[in-house]
């Protein structure tokens, strides 16, 4: 395994989902050959308390709060190490926010991996505010890491992908095959197709297409966007699967039975400048599995 290959990054707060998050990043950089980075973000060392117009720290509270890191840390390394005894695991504290440092961290890793809500997350909070961060600003791929319960019985589970003919599907296509192959799992491929634009439907109805050529019509799209994928990866089972209506119903509907949802950062009906698109946040919010969003 080569240690200048980029890491899958995981971002350790001491949360539960933390540490899943660390067990699920350990497989999945086993799978990719690729070296895994323990990062914890360290605010204590900023010496103030951030959004309290620069009050100190006690030095007692930094001495406590560096005891805690250097205990998740041990912790975490002892998961992946159990996870994939294999790994190349690298441990690292930085000072700042954990948004800031793990923004910063994603311009040179492979994959970021963090826990839906970390420490300071409110009771019945889905999804923290540094997972939020990531989805919509990291400069890689970035998954998303439910609670740890709620992962145990999804391994035998397929991976499920939202295919909309775009470029960030595309993206989100790749790293769907990647993940099904790497662990001998089925693919679903989901595609919607509620969102014809009006002067399109009219064209259709003009030349009385019925609703069953149309959905006959968007089942040879994704065959065809299939097409290239089966003959790079003959060894993943592929289910197709199109729908009338939100692809983000759609695809939560898939989710109650899948391994993880792998999507793209903005599909085909993304506004320009839109960071994140609603299919991707609809998900992140309510999905029971992991979520991938590829970019």
């Amino acid at each position: 395994m080569s240690t200048t290959a980029k890491p899958v990054l995981v971002g350790i707060d001491g949360s539960p989902t933390s540490f899943e998050a660390v067990r699920w990043a350990a497989r999945e950089a086993s799978h990719r050959s690729a070296p895994l980075r323990l990062v914890h973000a360290d605010v204590s060392a900023l010496g103030y308390v951030p959004d309290t117009l620069g009050t100190a720290t006690p030095d007692s509270t930094n001495e406590t709060a560096r005891e805690f890191v250097s205990d998740w840390l041990r912790d975490a390394r002892e998961i992946a190490s159990a996870a994939a005894p294999e790994l190349v695991v690298e441990t690292v504290v930085r000072t700042g926010s954990a948004r800031t440092v793990l923004l910063d961290e994603s311009t040179t890793a492979r994959l970021v991996v963090v826990g839906s809500r970390g420490l300071g997350s409110f009771s019945g909070v889905v999804l923290g505010s540094v997972a939020i961060a990531l989805t919509h600003h990291g400069q890689c791929p970035v998954a998303v890491i439910r609670e740890p319960d709620e992962g145990a019985e999804r391994e035998d589970l397929p991976v499920v992908v939202g295919v909309d003919g775009s470029g960030p599907g595309e993206l989100a296509l790749r790293w769907a095959f990647d993940m099904a192959s790497a662990r001998s799992a089925e693919l679903v491929a989901v595609h919607a197709w509620h969102d014809l634009v009006v002067g399109e439907l009219w064209t259709r109805a003009q030349a009385d297409e019925t609703w069953e050529s149309v959905r006959a019509d968007e089942q040879r799209l994704l065959a065809e966007v299939l097409a290239g994928w089966r003959e790079d990866y003959p060894d993943v089972t592929v289910h197709e699967l199109v729908g009338y209506g939100k692809p983000a119903r759609l695809l939560l509907d898939q989710a109650n039975s899948a391994r993880l949802v792998v999507v793209g950062a903005r599909g085909r009906g993304g506004l320009a400048g839109l960071l994140l698109g609603s299919t991707s946040q609809t998900l992140l919010h309510h999905a029971p599995c992991p979520v991938v969003v590829a970019r």
